[in-house]
């Protein structure tokens, strides 16, 4: 049985982690907010974007523009979008389980499929399991989080597309929902996919190119990609703060409870042997009669 010496210390050990824990929470909170604002901005713009340039994918040839072009499956990228620190609960371990479910899933109809990995615990909790597949990663990239990042990294894969690298690009990141709810998302960013030809039939809306087609769709095209991953990078973001606070406030419950417990432990503890002291100066007492 644990002396009292050891229980207090223990109690006195869980509740400095409970500090740390309640003001891990309260930061993830404040930087939640600035995060969320900035997720939630970005929607409509890429939304829409996103719904007019598969619109117009659909009106053109497949060879219009090299990231129309589908070439059947040769390597596939994927984009993963994981945490630089953990504490965030199962944040980064669900994203990155579903990416390697998808490259077991899918092995067999591409000739390789290779992992670009946004956070450092993605590449950690990946290395033991695909770490063949993993040609980069890119650490720190939260921090100070602006577009040109997002545009960098878009220009990357743009050009691995079109020099013939990949043949097909896709993104995993989480969709932010909320502080307790984060939706894993997959999206083929290369090639863009069109619209069938009934929804292209159906929509009325009529393009006018200037100065010319080719030169809208390769202005365009390439500022897709990096609107898509410039939304997933703040989606990931706000809901990295998300699952770090839900963690946190999960963290500092528990500690409450175990020091609750812990605390009933020390008390009976001493109870008993306070009952044991008395006992032996009664049993004293006695044998001196």
């Amino acid at each position: 049985m644990a002396s009292l010496k050891d229980i207090k210390k223990r109690i006195s050990s869980v509740k400095n982690t409970q500090q740390i824990t309640k003001a891990m929470k309260m930061v993830s909170a404040a930087k939640l907010r600035k995060a969320q604002e900035s997720a939630v901005a970005a929607r409509p713009y890429a939304e829409k974007l996103q719904q007019v340039l598969i619109n117009l994918a659909g009106r053109e040839e497949a060879d219009a523009h090299p990231l129309l072009v589908h070439r059947g499956k040769g390597r596939a990228l994927v984009l993963l979008m994981t945490a630089d620190r953990g504490l965030c609960g199962g944040f980064t371990a669900n994203i990155s389980k579903a990416a390697e479910r998808f490259i077991r899933d899918n092995e067999q109809g591409f000739e390789a499929i290779d992992l670009m990995i946004t956070g450092r615990k993605g590449k950690e909790f990946l290395r033991s399991r695909v770490g063949k597949n993993i040609v980069k990663v890119h650490e720190n990239i939260g921090k100070g989080l602006n577009y040109k990042t997002a545009s960098l990294i878009g220009q990357e894969i743009v050009s691995s597309f079109e020099d013939e690298t990949y043949d097909a690009v896709f993104l995993f990141y989480n969709a932010f929902e909320s502080a307790i709810s984060q939706v894993i998302t997959l999206e083929q960013l290369l090639p863009i996919k069109p619209e069938s030809d009934q929804a292209v039939e159906e929509d009325s809306t009529d393009y006018i190119y200037e100065p010319n087609r080719l030169e809208v769709l390769s202005q365009i095209l390439p500022k897709m990609v990096e609107v898509q991953i410039f939304r997933g990078l703040l989606e990931s973001v706000a809901s990295e703060h998300g699952a770090r606070m839900a963690a946190m406030d999960s963290a500092s419950r528990n500690a409450s409870e175990m020091i609750g417990k812990l605390t009933l432990k020390y008390n009976r503890a001493r109870q008993a042997a306070i009952t044991k002291e008395l006992m032996e100066i009664i049993s004293g007492s006695e044998s001196v009669k």
